[in-house]
């Protein structure tokens, strides 16, 4: 499991990452709002412990954004302890809220309980134009034909519709899908998505994979395309 920890204070960042990352965790740690987003953006987390008061961009404005992004678990650690402050957090999406001071322990079961949460919250169905995917059922139709996928081709179908019109990196691509870093002098990201395409857009006139120059790709319905 990888976490975020998003704490400007130096001290409690050490506290917290030494913490989490002797309970079995990996942890990465960003320092202000800019940089935390921009990670919850770029790489996958299975949960982010967020304060809310800091530099740059503060904890409700990041929060803001990856909630029309994606659905990270994210649990609110702040000394913000106003009755108005909780109800803020968890109206925006947070799922949980934590006062500091704290206590690690309890914590860490906070933190656990949201994972075995986020289980459940997984999305199991995805729609885009005319593609439906089943996720539990590992089946892909489009206009209800099936269409079968390597194990590969589905977790980077799966990958694309889950940041579904956001530009995803090759590098990005790889290490989600391949767990690997990207090594510029191979092409295996091209030759996936090129098969993928074959399968998914080939015979149907709205093309749901497009290529963005120089970055990668990115998966979504563009108007020009619709007949």
């Amino acid at each position: 499991m990888k976490l975020l920890i998003v704490e400007d204070d130096a001290s409690t960042g050490a506290y917290l990452s030494k913490g989490l990352g002797e309970s079995g965790y990996v942890v990465d740690q960003a320092d202000n709002g800019v940089d935390a987003l921009h990670m919850a953006l770029e790489h996958h987390y299975d949960l982010i412990v967020l304060d809310v008061m800091l530099p740059g961009i503060d904890g409700w404005q990041v929060l803001e954004v990856l909630r029309g992004k994606q659905d990270v678990p994210v649990l609110f650690l702040t000394a913000r302890d106003r009755l108005d402050d909780r109800i803020r957090g968890l109206e925006l999406g947070a799922d949980d809220y934590l006062v500091k001071p704290f206590s690690f322990t309890e914590l860490l079961l906070r933190i656990r309980t949201i994972l075995r949460r986020g289980v459940v919250r997984e999305v199991e169905h995805f729609h885009l134009a005319d593609l439906e995917m089943d996720v539990l059922r590992r089946r892909v139709t489009r206009q209800q034909h099936n269409i079968p996928l390597t194990n590969k081709e589905f977790a980077l179908l799966h990958l694309f519709l889950r940041r579904e019109g956001e530009v995803l990196s090759r590098a990005l691509i790889a290490s989600e899908v391949w767990d690997m870093n990207f090594d510029s002098d191979t092409n295996v990201v091209d030759v996936a998505v090129k098969r993928l395409r074959a399968k998914i857009d080939h015979d149907w006139p709205v093309r749901l994979i497009h290529t963005v120059r120089g970055i990668g790709y990115v998966c979504e319905v563009r108007t020009c395309d619709v007949p």
